[in-house]
């Protein structure tokens, strides 16, 4: 695109785990200093901001800290959960009284206090193939004073905590964000105790939450629903016309073959007894591979779709599938900015079959459609966001590539 990379958009070795951004790691999240810098520049008059692949919340709680009332849409069940932990604000005083409660909970556990026998394991498929049996009964025993917790959003905060226990306690490989096992050698040298690796989540936390109730303002609102937005936004969640601001980073391509947040999440949602979690990235855009039409004159679009398919005319059905969705998606939430508000897209160009597809460029044309004006594009390298290194772009076993090195802000006005 020839485009000159701006590096003041980097916030290289900055924090971007202030605040309750501290809460749970997650693939390809959009550091806080962006959404920060975003509304800085875009949003000093905005009222309402919406995030429809709000992830875990990030642009949400830089809305809260600006005063700013904000909603967001998430299709993935944890992703939503930890959303509205970081957002909700939370009486220290009452997860002080929590946190005394269940120290002494794990204490009567640790000592034998308490009856094995009301131990409940969950069933779900292969738990025996990602969980030894001893850290299934710890991981029971926690869940087990989690559910008893009547207010909700000190449970939420629990199961926060819970969520990134149950992976760091899993026979997982941490470096993947596919459910990648570890091989019998790693097995054999994994050692890790359950009740410790939740204290120190609750820790790190609780001192998040202190931070962020430090900071933000006690007038802003956040609504967070777990939706497809593929499908139509109902005006009972956000009507149209409302948003003054979108702050969003979308899926960069089928969570199939690009960043696999079903995956990621799977064994946190199996645990917590969220339907159909293994189904999930099936579920996202591009999810299912479709015999469809896109409806859209983007010239970007269709000579990426032409090249791919000319080297492999199955790949390019992937590719098809997820811009269909991903058109729907720019349609309903076009629908829901008000005119003269801002979308704002951080996106990333994923690589297909050798071929950068310019998703930031497809993108600024899907809202064009809709109406909208150009603002800019900004390019910023990816010094600080959580993405593979390496992805299969051919989808061959043991053919890597390295994955994208910029992002791409895409600013459009709604005329």
């Amino acid at each position: 695109m020839g485009k000159e990379i701006d590096t003041s958009w980097d916030f290289k070795n900055q924090n971007t785990k202030e605040f309750t951004h501290c809460f749970h790691t997650y693939p390809a999240m959009m550091i806080p200093q962006v959404a920060r810098r975003i509304i800085n520049e875009y949003g000093k008059k905005t009222k309402l901001l919406f995030d429809p692949y709000c992830g875990t919340g990030t642009s949400l709680v830089e809305a809260n800290l600006n005063n700013i009332d904000s909603i967001g849409i998430d299709i993935n069940p944890l992703a939503c959960l930890v959303a509205k932990a970081k957002t909700t604000p939370i009486s220290l005083q009452t997860l002080n009284l929590y946190l005394k409660d269940y120290n002494t909970f794990i204490f009567h556990v640790k000592h034998n206090m308490i009856d094995e026998i009301s131990i409940v394991l969950p069933t779900f498929k292969n738990i025996d193939f990602w969980f030894e049996k001893s850290i299934q009964a710890n991981l029971a025993q926690i869940k087990q004073y989690i559910d008893r917790i009547e207010e909700e959003n000190i449970r939420n905060f629990f199961l926060v905590a819970f969520s990134e226990t149950i992976r760091d306690c899993s026979w997982t490989k941490n470096s993947e964000f596919k459910l990648v096992r570890m091989n019998k050698e790693q097995i054999m040298k994994f050692k890790v105790d359950v009740f410790n690796t939740m204290d120190s989540k609750l820790f790190r936390n609780k001192k998040g939450m202190m931070q962020y109730l430090s900071d933000k303002s006690n007038g802003s609102y956040t609504r967070i629903y777990t939706l497809n937005t593929v499908k139509e936004i109902p005006n009972n969640i956000i009507e149209d016309h409302s948003a003054d601001l979108v702050i969003t980073s979308p899926p960069y391509g089928d969570s199939r073959t690009t960043v696999a947040y079903g995956q990621f999440s799977r064994l946190s949602n199996q645990w917590m007894g969220y339907e159909n979690a293994n189904q999930l990235d099936n579920e996202m855009m591009g999810g299912k591979r479709n015999n469809v039409e896109i409806n859209s004159c983007s010239i970007h679009l269709k000579n990426t779709i032409r090249h791919i398919k000319e080297i492999d005319t199955e790949r390019s059905k992937d590719v098809i599938s997820f811009f269909y969705d991903y058109k729907k998606s720019v349609d309903n939430v076009s629908k829901k900015i008000k005119k003269g508000g801002y979308a704002c897209y951080v996106i990333g160009n994923r690589t297909v079959k050798g071929i950068q597809i310019p998703t930031s460029e497809i993108t600024k044309d899907f809202f064009i459609e809709n109406g909208f004006m150009h603002v800019k594009t900004e390019i910023r390298n990816i010094p600080n966001k959580r993405m593979p290194s390496k992805n299969s772009p051919s989808n061959i076993k043991g053919k890597k590539s390295p994955t994208m090195k910029n992002e791409y802000i895409v600013i459009c006005k709604k005329d």
